[in-house]
């Protein structure tokens, strides 16, 4: 009886185990934001030059910049951990890698070339549909994922994306 016991503990421990790993969500999942915070970075980099840009919208294209640069680097190393190709994203990033483009957003040219007085809202209402992509894409990868890192990373943007949607609809003068 304490035979069938151990190797049953062992069974369970192993099926344990492997339960922590990527699942197709995961890998999905990290594919996906990864192109995603791509096109959020062509965005923000819409913002650089512009004169007279409102100061809290240039702080907020930075930590985008910044932010979605290191989780990008984050589930590149991922995929190649798990043994998935990394798609191209149309920029180097801290990884030693750098992608070619990433298809982007329909109205990135058209957002670039906005006149000032019309630059800003268009910006935040466009990073506003864009940030919700994104909470859906965490919000479905922490409902059908299994690995704890990426459902760890998918709460904080989650949280964090909803936090800047927030912040944005207010210098809108949404409710």
């Amino acid at each position: 009886m304490r035979k069938w016991a151990a190797v049953l503990g062992m069974v369970l421990v192993a099926s344990c185990a492997a339960s922590e790993g990527p699942n197709d969500a995961d890998v999905g999942f990290a594919t996906s934001m990864i192109e995603h915070h791509a096109e959020a970075i062509q965005m923000a980099n819409t913002t650089i030059g512009r004169e007279g840009l409102d100061p809290r919208i240039a702080e907020l294209a930075e930590q985008i910049r910044v932010g979605q640069t290191e989780e990008i680097d984050t589930m590149s190393a991922w995929l190649e951990e798990w043994g998935e190709p990394v798609p191209e994203t149309g920029f180097a990033t801290g990884d030693g890698h750098t992608h070619s483009d990433a298809g982007g957003h329909a109205d990135l040219d058209s957002l670039a070339a906005a006149p000032e007085a019309r630059f800003e809202a268009r910006w935040l209402t466009l990073m506003i549909e864009h940030h919700r992509g994104a909470v859906a894409m965490a919000d479905e990868v922490v409902e059908n994922g299994q690995s704890a890192d990426v459902a760890e990373l998918a709460e904080a943007i989650r949280t964090d994306q909803a936090g800047e949607i927030d912040r944005m609809r207010s210098w809108l003068g949404e409710t």
